[in-house]
């Protein structure tokens, strides 16, 4: 008789593109590497209230694009709020309200092991966790190159790291050293193994020997992509745009009507799961930087001019890479267009830039993730045996005495 497959589940939020990436990367890997797990990718806001979703997700996006500055007050101001004040309270009542149909998904799967790929699914099980009635453990996938407080949960299994100064951040937050991996963000298996510039050339209307500008607006489709490629094509004759638009389909049109006007210099492409094959042709990526979009690149080895960043998690990320050389930061289009040309006109700066992303990659974190995860097989835990048990948690931390949760494959 055949083992039971040992089964995870990957719980991401659809909160900004991401989080869905990194948990959609691990799963990719497991089908690839690893038969003997059972892979299953959620995503948490499919189990929320219609209202909370708009809460959630909508808000953000509308921030994030429209007042920027508020979501950087906002991103800082819950850094430093204490676990106890009444801002906090209120907002973990609004997540149990509207967790319990994530939690019967949970339960209902029989998880062997989660991976969150978002700090909220990881304080919902982690509340669990600290009451004994989740067997399965939980590991935490940091997804930026920062490290929010609410990433730090009571009762995890470990954290993957995207570096070591997040390991020592973690730490410095009372993380035993033993629960952290430092393992990099994981990104798709079409990065371990990446397409030749050549080859991926090969299917497009673009000219290999052209100096080549991969545009990524990131999977929304945010930012103003269309007015900065027709800018950067009417300044510089000798290069080539390749403008990613994610699921934005205005921008796609925008992105298309330019392509008529600068044929053989443009291609637009709408949301892609080949994010690699195009990729392998730039010679710079001018994006925002995003914890995975900055994982990609250092992956392929490829050198950034970051814009925009969102204050908050963005900036951070954008500090780190600009620390260690591998991106140039551009402020507005003169700055933008200033640093296209240092780059293009001083092709030993552009090597040490890509050689010192390739140092930084770790393109192999998913399998990284999934060794570590499938490693705690032998501790599997019968979810018939969890039983509740008193911890010293704040008050509003703990469901009502007799709220069953997670206590059985089938039970409601």
């Amino acid at each position: 008789m055949q083992p039971a497959p040992f089964r995870v589940l990957i719980l991401s939020v659809s909160a900004g593109a991401g989080h869905q990436r990194a948990a959609e990367a691990i799963a990719a890997h497991a089908a690839r590497h690893f038969p003997q797990a059972e892979i299953r990718h959620l995503d948490a806001m499919q189990f929320v209230s219609a209202a909370f979703r708009k809460l959630y997700t909508d808000l953000y996006l509308k921030l994030i694009s429209k007042a920027p500055g508020l979501w950087g007050y906002l991103y800082q101001f819950s850094h430093d709020a204490q676990q106890d004040s009444k801002t906090e309270r209120l907002r973990r009542a609004l997540e149990r309200l509207n967790a319990r149909p994530l939690l019967k998904a949970v339960r209902e799967y029989g998880a062997d092991a989660v991976i969150c790929t978002h700090f909220l699914p990881a304080e919902i099980l982690s509340r669990l966790k600290h009451q004994r009635r989740l067997p399965c453990p939980v590991w935490i996938q940091i997804t930026d190159f920062d490290l929010h407080r609410m990433w730090i949960q009571p009762g995890v299994a470990g954290y993957f790291a995207p570096n070591e100064e997040i390991a020592f951040r973690l730490r410095m937050h009372g993380v035993p050293a033993q629960r952290i991996h430092v393992t990099g963000i994981p990104v798709m298996p079409g990065f371990v193994h990446p397409p030749t510039r050549a080859h991926s050339f090969a299917s497009l209307p673009l000219q290999e020997e052209r100096p080549t500008l991969l545009l990524m607006s990131g999977g929304a489709g945010l930012g103003n992509a269309a007015t900065l490629a027709e800018q950067l094509l009417q300044q510089r004759s000798d290069i080539q745009l390749i403008v990613l638009t994610g699921k934005n389909a205005v921008l796609l049109q925008q992105c298309q009507a330019l392509q008529t006007r600068y044929p053989q210099r443009l291609l637009a492409v709408s949301f892609t799961s080949q994010v690699e094959h195009y990729m392998a042709c730039a010679d710079i990526v001018i994006s925002k930087p995003g914890g995975l979009t900055s994982s990609e690149c250092l992956a392929m080895g490829v050198p950034m001019i970051v814009h925009d960043p969102i204050p908050g998690q963005e900036e951070r990320n954008a500090n780190y890479l600009l620390e260690q050389g591998v991106a140039l930061h551009a402020w507005d289009f003169p700055s933008l267009l200033y640093r296209l040309q240092t780059l293009l006109d001083h092709p030993d700066l552009m090597k040490r830039m890509c050689d010192k992303a390739r140092a930084l990659g770790r393109p192999a974190a998913a399998l990284q993730v999934l060794h570590l995860v499938l490693s705690h097989a032998d501790q599997k835990v019968p979810y018939e045996s969890a039983t509740p048990a008193a911890v010293n948690m704040p008050s509003d931390l703990c469901e009502p005495a007799g709220h069953r949760l997670c206590t059985g494959r089938n039970s409601d």
